[in-house]
Order: structure tokens, then C-alpha cells, then sequence
């Protein structure tokens, strides 16, 4: 109980949940929310969203915070004595965090990138007289169905922050510049989270608050622009039929978990480090609704913008909206730089990407540091003597792993390692929460609530955990694998290799799964059956006061 002892603690109440705002709202609010909406039947695709994160975000949320808190380990640990055969899931959501980590930074180098370039009397990405464009087929304005024909902003993100090459195949060197800057965004990150929870605390009450400010002032700018009414309405106008395609249900549940950030542990992680009472159950609401209430205002930020632009290029804005990384770094510059007073929104708006992902990237580095702690502190502390270099160590290494996505064929690597880490995910989700609610069981994970909080869970919760959430949780599973289309980028389908290589950075986070299962069962005597048995016995001490439920 010593190491538990010592554990740190947030320093306030208000630390740990706007730690855990910060993780959950991050740069798919921006990007990937506002598309998926658009795509999967505007304002109908809140129905499934919304259902989604009733029934499948706050319970799963709650389920997460309750572990984290009550044994007051990060996800390794917790889960390998709550239920000992699956101890694997644990040491999956870690590995998946740290490798989402090494890419999710290189966004935040593009962000510094963007931003540093838009303090200029003209924006770079605005015309077609640079030494970057290839004139004979550059539209200052946007080429509408034009095939030929590429936009300033998609030219300046191709030839001048990427300098992309033609394929994986082609690595073509280091791109200096992006290098630098990923450098930089290591050097902010290990800054806001050398001291642990203590430098983290405070971080967030800056990263977590200031992009509503911005969201907000963008907002108001955009919705007094010509054209901007027609892009809100394009956002919002339901197209009913859509809820009948299983596609759009299981979107609005990925969206959910990317979003809400279960099975990455990190929840897990940050709840480990709250006093033994903290509420939450309160926590858990206001992170969900404020992760969702983001989404929807980020979607109105970018909808009126594209509204705008449809107006000024008088095309239709389906012709304008995208997802993933092209939305923020290529449509959206584009808007500002039509834009009145360019100059003051543009760096806002890169700034504010750089927040919104900068809380959610401490998160994924502290899993790990959590995890060597927990595992290994006495003898990691003996070698490094101060905590400060075990997260400096953690930063070198995540930086150099982030070096072949600034490479000039950068962004393909970019693109395969996001699909399969997706891919990963489901698979580790589906075996977190049968691990907790089937195997550990509602009846115990109830009473670990009730210590905690003084009364059990609601009718609600235990439905969720029992049959809900699960079941939910499966048919995302089967889904993605039905549906499973292989990765691409734009135009450029991938090699052979590169889909195995894809596969083994899946396989890297799930193979816990199995290995942890099979040494658990090989540490104990008798037949399998009795091996079994033995394997689902939590090893947590639920006994200290009262009797433990019967499972």
C-alpha cells in the first residue's frame, strides 16, 4: 500500500475534470464531427449520436473513472486485478495510446507550421504565383468540378508544408522544417507534463478554457458572412432516410468512443490520480456533455465558413466540405484567408488547434508514464533518479518514432498508422468492457461505486453495463469488420506491403490480448477448467467494509 500512499493527487477538484475536457475534446471534434454529420444526414445524425452517447459514452465514461479511481492504478495495472485473465487489455490501451501519440504530435507540428505562416501581409496559401504552385492547374478561388484543377490552399498543403511524394514507396528525405516543429511540439508537451499531475493541473485550465473563447468569436464573425445561413442549413437540415443505414449508427458510435477517448486508457489513468470520494458521476456528465456540445459548435464554426465560401465561389457547399486533416488545414485556411481581418483569425485558429490538441496528446503520453511508474518505479528512479527525466525519456522516444511522418512521404505514413490504429481500437474496446461488465461483473462493480460515492449506480447504469454498452460495443465490432474498406489516400491506393505493415501496428496493441490470457493461465495449477476459474478471480480488495456480492 506504499506506493499507493504516496500516489499524487490533482491539486483541486476542478484539475481532474477539466484534465479529462481537455483529453476528450480534441482535433475529431473539429474535423471528423462536423463531416460525419454532413454525410451521415445532418440533423438526423444526432439522433444516433446523441443515443450513442447515452447509452454507450457516459456509462462506459463512469465505468472507466470508477476503475481508475477505486484502485488508483493506471489501466495495467487496474485491470490486471479486476479481472486477471484479460490483464492484457490493460497493457493494449497503453501501447495504443504511446503509438497514437508519436503521430498525433506531427498534427500539432502542421498546426505551429500554419501558424507561424500566417502572420504575414498576405496569407501564403491564397494565390498561385508562388514557387510552389504548378500554375497550369492552380485555382486561386475553388475549382469546383474541375477535376484538373487543384486549389491554392490543397497546393500550399502538398507542395509547401509536405512536399509530398508520389507514393509510401517514396520517403524522399526529411522535410526540415516539419521536423523542427515536431521538435517544438515535443518540447511544449514535455514542459506541460514534466511535474506529472501537479504542471498538468495547471496546464488545463488554459488549454481546456481558451479554445471556447476562440470557438466562440469565430462563431459570431461567421454567421455575419454572406452565404453562412445556407451552410448552417446544410449542417442541420435532417435527411431522415439515413437513419435506416447501420453505417451511420455505427459512425456516430466510433465517433463516441474516439471522441470520449474509451479503451485508451487514459481515463483510466487521470482518474487513478483523484482522492478515493471524488464525485464522479458529476465528472463523467460534464465531460460527456461538453464533449458533445463542442462537436455541435465546431460543426456551426466550420458549416457557416463553407457557407460562406459555396457564396463567394457560387458553387454548392457538398462541393466545398471534407473530412479528416483537409478540413483544418486546407478548407478552412482558405475560408480565412477571404475572411475580413484575416490577420486576426487565421493565428487564432491555428492556435486553437494547437490547444485542442495539445491537452488531449498530455493524456496519451502520461498513459505510458503511468504505466512504467506503476510497473517499474523503485528500479526506473534508481537508474533516472527523478521523475522528470522518465517523461524526458518517454518525449525522446515518442519524438523519434514521429520522424518518419516528416519525411516527404510523410503524410501515407500518417494515413496507415490512423486507419489501423482505428482498426485496433474496437477490438480492444469490446474486450475492456467484457473484461469489466460480464467478467468482473455489474453486482462488483456497483459496490466499487457505492464505496466511493456512498449509493449504488442507478437502474440505468447497471442496464448499460450489463447489456447495453456491450452488445452496443459488438455490433460496432462486426461492423467495422463487415464494412472494413482498406486504407487509401485521395487517390493513391497502398502497396501490399504497406497494408502488412498497417496490420502489424494493429497487432502490436492486441496481441496483449492473448499473450496476457495465456500467461495468466499457465500461472496456475489443475485442469483448464479449474485454470479458468481461477484466471476470472479479481484480485482487488473489495472487502475492506461490508460483504462482497455474490457475481
Amino acid at each position: 500500500m506504499d506506493a499507493e500512499a504516496q500516489r499524487p493527487t490533482w491539486s483541486g477538484r476542478l484539475d481532474f475534470t477539466l484534465a479529462s475536457v481537455g483529453y476528450a475534446v480534441g482535433l475529431g471534434n473539429v474535423w471528423r464531427f462536423p463531416y460525419l454529420c454532413y454525410s451521415s444526414g445532418g440533423g438526423a445524425f444526432m439522433v444516433p449520436y446523441l443515443t450513442m452517447t447515452i447509452l454507450c459514452g457516459i456509462p462506459l465514461l463512469f465505468m472507466e473513472f470508477s476503475i481508475g479511481q477505486f484502485t488508483r492504478l493506471g489501466p495495467v495495472h487496474a485491470l490486471a486485478k479486476i479481472c486477471p485473465l484479460l490483464k492484457g487489455v490493460g497493457l493494449a490501451t497503453v501501447v495504443i495510446s504511446f503509438v497514437l501519440s508519436t503521430y498525433y504530435n506531427v498534427l500539432m507540428g502542421w498546426a505551429l507550421y500554419y501558424f507561424f505562416n500566417s502572420f504575414g501581409a498576405t496569407l501564403p496559401w491564397k494565390s498561385c504565383n508562388n514557387t510552389w504552385n504548378e500554375v497550369g492547374n492552380c485555382s486561386s478561388g475553388f475549382p469546383g468540378n474541375s477535376t484538373h484543377l487543384q486549389s491554392a490552399g490543397q497546393q500550399f498543403f502538398d507542395h509547401r508544408l509536405l512536399q509530398k511524394t508520389r507514393g509510401i514507396e517514396e520517403s524522399g528525405g526529411i522535410r526540415w522544417e516539419l521536423f523542427g516543429y515536431l521538435f517544438l511540439s515535443w518540447v511544449i508537451v514535455y514542459l506541460c507534463i514534466f511535474k506529472g499531475v501537479k504542471s498538468t493541473g495547471k496546464v488545463v485550465y488554459f488549454t481546456a478554457v481558451f479554445p471556447y473563447f476562440i470557438l466562440f468569436a469565430l462563431l459570431i464573425n461567421n454567421v455575419q458572412l454572406p452565404g453562412a445561413k445556407n451552410g448552417i442549413l446544410y449542417f442541420v437540415t435532417p435527411v431522415w432516410s439515413k437513419l435506416f443505414e447501420v453505417k451511420v449508427w455505427v459512425n456516430a458510435a466510433a465517433q463516441v468512443f474516439n471522441s470520449v477517448g474509451i479503451a485508451f486508457g487514459s481515463m483510466i489513468s487521470m482518474a487513478s490520480y483523484n482522492k478515493f470520494n471524488n464525485n464522479i458521476l458529476r465528472d463523467t456528465i460534464i465531460v460527456s456533455f461538453t464533449n458533445s456540445f463542442t462537436s455541435i459548435l465546431a460543426g456551426f464554426v466550420i458549416f457557416s465558413a463553407i457557407g460562406y465560401m459555396a457564396h463567394i465561389y457560387n458553387l454548392p457547399v457538398e462541393n466545398i466540405a471534407t473530412d479528416g486533416p483537409g478540413l483544418v488545414f486546407v478548407v478552412y485556411p482558405e475560408v480565412l484567408s477571404t475572411m475580413p481581418v484575416f490577420q486576426l483569425w487565421a493565428p487564432l485558429f491555428f492556435f486553437m488547434l494547437l490547444l485542442l490538441g495539445l491537452d488531449s496528446q498530455f493524456a496519451n503520453v502520461e498513459v505510458a508514464i503511468t504505466f512504467i511508474k506503476d510497473q517499474f518505479g523503485p528500479q526506473v528512479l534508481r537508474f533516472l533518479r527523478r521523475e522528470e527525466l522518465l517523461t524526458l525519456v518517454m518525449c525522446i522516444i515518442g519524438f523519434i518514432l514521429g520522424i518518419p511522418h516528416v519525411t516527404k512521404g510523410g503524410i501515407y505514413v500518417f494515413q496507415l498508422m490512423d486507419h489501423y490504429t482505428i482498426v485496433s481500437l474496437v477490438v480492444l474496446a469490446f474486450f475492456e468492457v467484457v473484461a469489466v461488465c460480464w467478467i468482473f461483473g455489474v453486482p462488483r462493480l456497483s459496490f466499487i461505486v457505492k464505496r466511493m460515492q456512498g449509493k449504488n449506480p442507478n437502474i440505468f447504469f447497471r442496464v448499460c453495463w450489463l447489456l447495453l454498452s456491450p452488445l452496443l460495443v459488438l455490433c460496432i465490432l462486426i461492423s467495422s469488420v463487415v464494412h472494413y474498406t482498406p486504407v487509401h489516400y485521395g487517390k493513391y491506393s497502398y502497396p501490399g506491403w504497406a497494408h502488412g505493415v498497417g496490420w502489424c501496428v494493429s497487432l502490436v496493441s492486441i496481441v496483449w490480448i492473448p499473450l496476457g490470457a495465456i500467461q495468466e493461465i499457465n500461472r496456475h495449477k489443475g485442469s483448464l477448467l479449474q485454470r479458468l476459474k481461477t484466471a476470472i478471480i479479481p484480485k482487488i480488495d473489495l472487502d475492506a467494509d461490508g460483504s462482497l456480492p455474490e457475481k
